[in-house]
């Protein structure tokens, strides 16, 4: 029988089990993660690794990121099977503090960010990057890592987590690690667990659309006429988009040329909303 890692349910506990690792030199890594966890998950679980001799991996679908009328509710919650995929992957324990934990009676504090918080997921989800802000901010502050690793499908939020960072002279070094994609290119997500079996198929045509964009782009054509050609490409396969946008992949401002680019996508099929993004 494996040996599941132990669970660490309160910020007091997590910081007892790491303090004498601590104080022995060894380094530590975060993975901040909302659970259900996948390929992608134990892909930044392998690259903490790399940088850390203790892995600590967090499990907390975080409310303050969800507005009224989002998957709060619906999130798939899969602790057990989740316990059971780490053991796999050698990590020295799981932080998953429950709600009142984290946002207990009285809980009255919040991060504002700007910069990169700033348009695209800001314009459709205007409470998400402060939720987002003010968990991760939290999770550090508990663990208190050397590094911590994001995935770069959430690529605004990898930006505005290193934004947080430096800002607040947090004493953790923020990772990105590459997106892991299903065999037909759909990065991986938890919501992917939404799609019926045709939105599945059709599922594949955001990064199609977005190899197609950058494509063209290295072949000189104009962006206006790549991006009309993609929305149209997306709608054709059941989407409704919220944005599709070239943006300089440091600070998400406009890109004077294509030179340090991502290409950015919010698009919505069915009741599933999905995110991905390419380096130009």
């Amino acid at each position: 029988m494996r040996n599941l890692p132990d669970v660490y349910r309160s910020v007091d506990d997590i910081r007892t089990a790491l303090s004498p690792l601590r104080r022995d030199g060894k380094k530590i890594a975060l993975v901040p993660t909302m659970g259900a966890l996948h390929a992608g998950h134990l892909s930044l679980v392998e690259k903490a690794k790399e940088h850390a001799d203790i892995v600590i991996v967090s499990i907390f679908v975080n409310p303050k990121q969800f507005a009224p009328g989002e998957d709060f509710e619906s999130y798939p919650r899969t602790e057990n099977s989740d316990l059971e995929k780490l053991a796999d992957h050698d990590v020295f324990g799981v932080f998953a503090p429950n709600g009142k934990e984290m946002y207990p009676n009285g809980y009255a504090t919040t991060i504002q960010i700007d910069g990169p918080a700033i348009g695209l997921e800001s314009e459709h989800r205007p409470h998400f990057f402060t939720g987002v802000a003010t968990v991760v901010a939290k999770l550090l502050l508990a663990v208190m890592p050397d590094t911590a690793i994001f995935g770069e499908k959430d690529y605004q939020q990898l930006c505005v987590i290193k934004q947080l960072a430096k800002d607040l002279h947090l004493p953790t070094k923020i990772l990105g690690a590459p997106t892991v994609r299903e065999h037909d290119g759909l990065a991986m997500s938890s919501r992917n667990e939404y799609l019926n079996e045709q939105e599945r198929t059709n599922a594949r045509t955001i990064s199609q659309t977005l190899t197609t964009a950058r494509n063209a782009l290295h072949n000189g054509e104009n962006w206006i006429v790549v991006q009309k050609k993609a929305l149209a490409a997306l709608k054709l396969s059941g989407f409704t988009t919220d944005y599709f946008e070239l943006r300089d992949e440091k600070h998400l401002g406009t890109p004077i040329d294509i030179k340090g680019v991502r290409i950015l996508v919010a698009a919505k099929i069915g009741t599933t909303r999905l995110i991905d993004n390419i380096e130009v």
